[in-house]
C-alpha cells in the first residue's frame, strides 16, 4: 500500500498521461494505489458511483469514464483485465465518493477539486477576476516549462546551472538586461519567494509567451548547442519585449508586484473548499 507520506499533489501528477490528441488522463488501476485501495472489485464500486454522480450532474460518461482493457501476465499465460481512461473530472468524483475515512482520499478530494477548478478556470478565462487570471496563467507556465526544459534539454542544455543561465537569458531579453535575480531584487521578494508567484496577470501572460513561442523555435529550427539555445531564449524575449513596445504596452519590469503570491491564493482558495 502506498505510504500516506507520499501521497502529494506530484504524486497524482506522476501518474498523469497525456494522450495523442494532447488530452490528460489518468487510468483507473493506476489511481487505485494512491487512494490506498486493494481490491479491484472494491475500487470498481467507487467508480460506478461517481460514474453515476457525473450522469446525475448531466454530464457525459463516456467524455469522462472511457472503458479499456489491457493485457496482462499471469504465470505463464496472458489475460485481459478492465480499466479506465479518466478524465480529472472523473478522478475528482472517484475521489468524492470514495472512502472518506482514508486519509488518502480525503488528499486527493482537495487535490482534484483544486485542480479541476483550475482547469474551469483556465477555459472560462475571459470571465476570470484578476486573481483567477493569475492562477490560471500560473498553472499554464508550470506546464510550458515542463515542455520548455525538455526542448532546452534537446538543444544541449544541461539541468541546473546550465538551465538555469539559459533562462536568464530568457528573462533578460524580455526584461530589457535583467537577469532572474535582479527582478528578484526589484521586486522586493525574500530569498525563497519564486518571481513568477509575485507577478500580475499581464506580466505573467508575457512569460509564458516567451516560454512556449521560445520552447517551439528550439524545436522547429533544430537548436543545437547551449549557446544557440540561449541565444535563442533571449532573442525570443527581446522580440515579445519589442512587441509590447510597439504596442503601446508597459515593460514588465515596470508593472507592479501584487500584494498576495498567487500561492497564498490558492492556499486561500483551498481552505474555503476544505
Amino acid at each position: 500500500m502506498t505510504d500516506i507520506e507520499k501521497i502529494n499533489e506530484s504524486l497524482f501528477e506522476s501518474i498523469k498521461h497525456i494522450n495523442e490528441y494532447g488530452q490528460e488522463y489518468w487510468t483507473a488501476r493506476e489511481l487505485m494505489l494512491p487512494l490506498q485501495y486493494k481490491k479491484w472489485q472494491n475500487f470498481e464500486a467507487i467508480i460506478q458511483k461517481a460514474k453515476q454522480a457525473c450522469k446525475s450532474s448531466n454530464g457525459k460518461v463516456s467524455d469522462h469514464f472511457a472503458d479499456v482493457s489491457k493485457m496482462v501476465t499471469a504465470g505463464v499465460a496472458a489475460k485481459s483485465i478492465d480499466d479506465y481512461h479518466l478524465s480529472r473530472y472523473a478522478c475528482y468524483l472517484i475521489a468524492m465518493n470514495g472512502d472518506p475515512r482514508k486519509q488518502a482520499v480525503a488528499l486527493a478530494q482537495t487535490y482534484f477539486a483544486v485542480k479541476t477548478r483550475q482547469q474551469e478556470l483556465i477555459e472560462n478565462y475571459t470571465e476570470l477576476s484578476e486573481d483567477q487570471k493569475r492562477i490560471a496563467i500560473r498553472a499554464q507556465i508550470i506546464e510550458h516549462n515542463k515542455s520548455l526544459a525538455e526542448a532546452a534539454h534537446n538543444a544541449g542544455v544541461n539541468q541546473g546551472k546550465e538551465y538555469a543561465i539559459f533562462q536568464n537569458h530568457g528573462y533578460m531579453g524580455l526584461y530589457g538586461g535583467l537577469t532572474a535575480k535582479d527582478i528578484h531584487t526589484r521586486k522586493g521578494l525574500k530569498k525563497s519567494q519564486k518571481i513568477l508567484d509575485h507577478m500580475g496577470s499581464t506580466e505573467l501572460a508575457a512569460n509564458l509567451f516567451r516560454a512556449t513561442q521560445t520552447d517551439e523555435k528550439l524545436r522547429r529550427d533544430n537548436i543545437k548547442g547551449k549557446d544557440a539555445a540561449n541565444q535563442t531564449h533571449y532573442e525570443v524575449g527581446k522580440a515579445v519585449r519589442q512587441t509590447i513596445k510597439n504596442l503601446g504596452g508597459t515593460m514588465p519590469e515596470d508593472l507592479p508586484t501584487p500584494e498576495k503570491s498567487v500561492k497564498q491564493i490558492e492556499r486561500e482558495q483551498e481552505t474555503k473548499l476544505r
